[in-house]
């Protein structure tokens, strides 16, 4: 039978289990420096995560300003593309070509 995270179960008198050790100071204390350590380095990995977290939020906001201003700008471009072309100021050429035929 097995227990509750899966692992067989194991009774003591197995000889396995063995609750005859005892840790020294010394033991308990290199152990508790271990844990000291990975703590540490838990917490330096949050605190970049956060840092980089943070740096992403920015990042996203920026793009979202620069895709609405591009689509403003596009919009304005649409608008110009839409309204008729103003007729060109006649030229010289036209002008004389005109008035000779008049004659």
């Amino acid at each position: 039978m097995s227990g509750p995270n899966g692992d067989p179960n194991i009774s003591a008198d197995d000889g396995i289990i063995d609750d005859e050790d005892e840790f020294n100071d010394e033991e308990y204390g290199a152990i508790n420096s271990m844990l000291d350590q990975i703590n540490s380095c838990l917490d330096d990995m949050e605190e970049r995560n956060d840092a980089l977290n943070g740096k992403l939020h920015e990042l996203l906001e920026s793009n979202r300003q620069a895709r609405r201003e591009f689509r403003g700008q596009l919009h304005d471009t649409e608008d110009q593309q839409e309204q008729p072309p103003h007729p060109p100021p006649p030229t010289e050429d036209v002008k004389s070509r005109d008035s000779h035929t008049e004659d």
